[in-house]
This record gives C-alpha cells, sequence and structure tokens, in this order.
C-alpha cells in the first residue's frame, strides 16, 4: 500500500536547510516547486498543512547576524523581523497557481489548554474547507522556553496529531534515516522505533537549525502515537511527492500504530506538562497495558504534584518509566488517602471514595 495515495490529509515540515540558501536568504526557486508540489497534491484531493521553519533565520540576515542568538530577547526580534518576510514569500509563490496561505502562529501553551488546542482544530478545519493553505510556525517573538516547543519538528508531529493528519512529511536537507554505522544507505522503511534505530540518530551543528535526527525521531514517537504515518526525506527532491503518488520509495517510512489513539484523547496524549503522576504496582501496569482497565487506587504505590480532579497525570511503573497520560478523577490528597487500599478497606475508610477509579479507562492513553 502507497501511504500517500491513501492519505486525505497531511502535513509537510519544512526545515530552514530546505527554505534557505544561507543566513538571510530565502531559495525561493525552491519554494516556488514546493508549491506546485502541494498543488499536485490538492488537485487529487490530499489536504496539505505546512509548518514552515526560517523565520529566525530570515531575521538574521536583515539584522546581520552571523551566528543564531543565545540571548531570547535577540532571538524573538529576528522572528519578528522574519516572520513578515516569510509568510510574504508564501504568499507570493502560491499566488501563480491561485492559492491563499493563512499565517497561524503557535506556542506550546496553545496546545496545553483543551480549549485552545480545539481552537486551533477548529480554525484549521475551516480555512481547509475554504481552499487555503494553513502555514504553521511557532510564535518565536513570544516563546519562552517554558512555552517552546524546542523545533518544529516536534511542532509538525503535534499538528498532525491536533488536525488529525494520515502523513507528515519532515523534510530537510538529508534524505532519510541513514545506517551510519551499517550499509551508510537510507533506511527505507522502520516498522518499529527500535533502540537500534533510535542508536542511527544524530544531532545537528548547522547555524541556523535547532534538532536533527533525534528531534525528528521524537516527534516520529508522537505522530506514531496518533496513527500518522511520517516520512522523513529530502527537502531538495522536486520530484518527491510526484514519485510517491507513482508509488516509489522515497526516503524513510515510518509505520504509523495500529492502534493510535483515538481523536478525543489526543489532547490528553500530547500533554508533557503534567500536574503530577501516580507510580503504580505491576499488576496495575498490566492491567492497563494488557487487559484495557482503568486505573484503581489498589494499584498505586506512590503519588506526587500537586493535582486536582480533572488534570492530567502521568502514571508509570516501579522502575520510573512512565506508561500513559491520563484525566484523574480525584485530587492527589484523595488519592494519597486511599492508595494500595482494596474496595472493602476503603469503605470503611473513605467511603465517598469507594469507587475507587482514580482514572478511567476512557479518560487514559498508553504511551509508547
Amino acid at each position: 500500500m502507497n501511504p500517500l495515495q491513501q492519505a486525505k490529509r497531511v502535513v509537510i515540515k519544512l526545515g530552514t536547510g530546505v527554505l534557505t540558501s544561507g543566513i538571510g536568504d530565502l531559495d525561493t526557486q525552491r519554494i516556488e516547486t514546493l508549491c506546485a508540489q502541494v498543488n499536485t497534491l490538492r488537485s487529487r484531493g490530499i489536504e496539505v498543512i505546512l509548518v514552515s521553519s526560517g523565520a529566525v533565520g530570515l531575521g538574521m540576515g536583515k539584522l546581520e547576524l552571523k551566528q543564531r542568538p543565545k540571548d531570547l530577547a535577540l532571538l524573538q526580534a529576528c522572528a519578528a523581523v522574519g516572520q513578515g518576510i516569510l509568510i510574504n514569500t508564501w504568499q507570493k509563490c502560491f499566488d501563480p497557481h491561485g492559492l491563499t496561505v493563512a499565517q497561524i502562529l503557535l506556542t506550546r501553551e496553545d496546545l496545553r489548554a483543551r480549549h485552545r488546542h480545539n481552537a486551533v482544530f477548529n480554525t484549521v478545519e475551516r480555512l481547509l474547507a475554504q481552499g487555503a493553505v494553513p502555514i504553521v510556525n511557532e510564535n518565536d517573538t513570544v516563546s519562552a522556553s517554558e512555552i517552546k516547543f524546542g523545533d518544529n519538528d516536534t511542532l509538525s508531529a503535534l499538528v498532525a496529531s491536533v488536525t488529525q493528519a494520515d502523513m507528515l512529511f519532515i523534510l530537510s536537507n538529508i534524505p532519510g534515516l541513514i545506517d551510519m554505522e551499517g550499509t551508510g544507505e537510507v533506511v527505507p522503511l522502520v516498522e518499529q522505533l527500535t533502540p537500534e534505530i533510535e542508536g542511527m540518530a544524530q544531532g545537528t551543528k548547522h547555524t541556523t537549525s535547532v534538532g536533527g535526527m533525534i528531534s525528528k525521531l521524537s516527534a516520529v514517537k508522537i505522530a506514531h502515537r496518533a496513527g500518522c504515518g511520517v516520512i522523513i526525506g529530502s527537502g531538495q527532491d522536486a520530484e518527491l511527492f510526484n514519485n510517491l503518488l507513482k508509488g516509489q520509495s522515497v526516503g524513510t517510512y515510518f509505520v504509523p500504530s495500529s492502534v493510535p489513539v483515538k481523536s478525543h484523547k489526543r489532547w490528553i496524549a500530547i500533554q508533557d506538562d503534567t500536574h503530577g503522576s501516580v507510580t503504580i504496582d505491576n499488576g496495575a501496569a498490566s492491567a492497563l497495558q494488557n487487559d484495557g482497565k482503568s486505573l484503581l487506587a489498589a494499584g498505586i504505590t506512590a503519588c506526587e504534584g500537586d493535582f486536582e480532579e480533572g488534570d492530567v497525570i502521568q502514571v508509570r511503573t516501579l522502575d520510573g518509566t512512565d506508561i500513559a497520560h491520563g484525566i484523574v478523577a480525584i485530587s492527589i490528597s484523595e488519592v494519597d488517602a486511599i492508595k494500595g487500599l482494596k474496595p472493602d478497606a476503603i469503605q470503611t475508610k473513605r467511603p465517598e471514595l469507594l469507587s475507587s477509579v482514580v482514572i478511567h479507562r476512557d479518560n487514559l492513553v498508553l504511551l509508547d
């Protein structure tokens, strides 16, 4: 099965190295080629959302900076200068195809808060229905360390999850995941992210880039959880999408989870700033992972944090491995009062908490 031929909605992440020919210089010819490819996809009935890097690099050029700033305020200033140039260039390059672009700037907080998460989804849905091409970027002008995505690879995976995309393309100046310790060739297919596969990842030292293959594989994990296939490939390949539509193998294809997170649970799955955690015993872990059960108080050995009813918390095993996120049904003080207790004991000690369900299965997401 060709994954692109089956797709109805795709997210395409374009790295700074793809869009620029140097600090401050957009490669307009390549952007024009990419716009033509997007138009081809749309003509096949495939909806396209772009995640575009480049704003900081463009700002660096305009401000005559040779190295990516470490000072946050200067980095934000670069983004403010570059963002307008970037979106205007995209619009000019889409004009020959009669397509309108729509800029969406996000911070991590926009996806942490459930109502804002839903607002992002609704906005993108309406834009696509109107025939526009959403172009997403991190709002670097206001993003501080505690609300940053970290890199656009992560952002693109989150966007793919939020918008319920079928495919995510992470395009940069590398052709795919390369087996550096073995054949030296691109790995065409990855069915599971094993330690051996993750060991192939290397960072980047590019002046305007953040992350590298390590961040790309982290993004794959997020997309995989949402049931979204991922292709890591070269953004310099002018025939990439045409070749995929012909059924050819391009880049590295990461197969999505066969049991993806349900749409109403995706907000839970992407939360990384939880309000606390509970540690559970081996029996409870097996019940969650293998039997599809809810988390009961009897299986909890410890709890940490400052969570209230309705907060998202982590669920971890005795060895410290996080295996799930979930919306907790009671506060930490109530969990602490009944942890490890069987229903009979709860009846005696805290009868008002007799149900002993700490996280209902409908509000729990297993992690990879």
